[in-house]
């Protein structure tokens, strides 16, 4: 008889054919003794559902329930084998899992929350701080280390499509930039993210974006707009960068909406759709809150501060184990649900 856990129900998820597939594309079994690919995937998704802090815990802990490791196809790696493996296999085999999951986990999007057709598509980063000692190739400031998780979240779902791992130096424009949109794609952003010839380059591909105006930015109003009724909208402009540099990568009009919330505040977005209503850019921006939701529940949920290896390759492997079950999130709503609940479910939801 099949013994079914729900740890067995989990990795039901991750078809061992397609897992094998990608051992394979990116050769990391070459060289293997014994200890598969799979048998460091499932150790390391113990890892994560488990809590595990250290090695130790995770071999101990696939050893306490070694006749059950039978049905899953592995036996209980030594420590030291574990460490090995997670500094020497690529990394990439991961990344693939990650989208792999990330195909299935698309077909369970919920529906939209705005009538326009275009692809919503929020950008943003996270740090992860780590010991500067135990993590020499990660620092990031004198007494610091730190690695940063560049994400673009999909509005259709709350389902990151892009992530990328870098060190915690690496600011978020380049890594933004080396991303391609499909003309109509509207991107939300932070002011982070704030570069004029960036903002050429997209309207120039037919990408649009929305993100926060800064205080100090020169410009001039070309045009007012009508004001819609009871919606908070106080200011709707077209307006020209007036700066020196500014004004010469982006002489195009820019678009200046202001919305004053209940409580008082003022806020100034700048976006190149010139058409779409005042209300909705400002609501556009208030839905980029989806990804702030996200990295407080991966670092919430998550193993994230805690790492079972201290080389950049054993880093990466355990960041896209993590990141295989950020996928979850409540159809719709933009609630995040525990990883495990959603992974349990998610052939029912598909279904449905």
């Amino acid at each position: 008889m099949r013994f079914c856990s729900i740890f067995n129900q989990l990795l039901q998820l991750f078809p061992r054919l397609a897992f094998q597939r990608a051992v394979q594309d990116t050769q990391a079994e070459r060289h293997a003794r014994g200890f598969t690919c799979w048998g460091q995937f499932v150790a390391m998704l113990f890892c994560q559902l488990g809590r595990a802090h250290s090695l130790r815990e995770i071999v101990g802990g696939l050893a306490s329930c070694e006749g059950r490791l039978a049905h899953l196809g592995i036996t209980a790696p030594r420590r030291s084998t574990l460490a090995y493996a997670n500094e020497h296999r690529p990394w990439p085999l991961y990344q693939a899992v990650f989208y792999h999951l990330l195909a299935r986990c698309q077909t369970a999007v919920g529906s939209r929350k705005f009538r326009f057709k275009n692809k919503l598509l929020s950008l943003d980063a996270t740090l992860i701080e780590l010991c500067a000692e135990m993590f020499p190739w990660a620092t990031f400031r004198r007494t610091k280390g730190a690695v940063k998780l560049h994400f673009t979240l999909d509005h259709d779902g709350y389902l990151p499509t892009v992530l990328v791992i870098t060190e915690g130096k690496r600011r978020e424009t380049p890594v933004a930039r080396q991303q391609r949109f499909a003309p109509g794609t509207i991107l939300v952003f932070d002011r982070g993210y704030l570069k004029v010839a960036w903002f050429a380059e997209l309207t120039a591909a037919g990408v649009f974006f929305v993100t926060r105006l800064k205080t100090t930015t020169r410009y001039r109003v070309v045009h007012r707009r009508p004001l819609p009724q009871h919606r908070g909208i106080v200011v709707d402009q077209e307006i020209r960068l007036c700066g020196r540099l500014s004004r010469r990568q982006y002489p195009d009009r820019l678009r200046r909406v202001v919305l004053r919330t209940p409580t008082g505040d003022r806020l100034e977005f700048l976006t190149n759709h010139l058409t779409l209503g005042a209300s909705t850019v400002a609501r556009i921006y208030q839905d980029r809150w989806q990804i702030e939701l996200f990295f407080k529940a991966l670092k919430q949920n998550l193993r994230v501060k805690t790492f079972v290896g201290t080389s950049a390759n054993a880093l990466h492997i355990q960041s896209w184990g993590m990141s295989r079950l950020m996928l979850k999130f409540a159809g719709g709503s933009g609630d995040i649900i525990a990883p495990m609940v959603f992974l349990a479910s998610m052939a029912e939801r598909t279904a449905a």
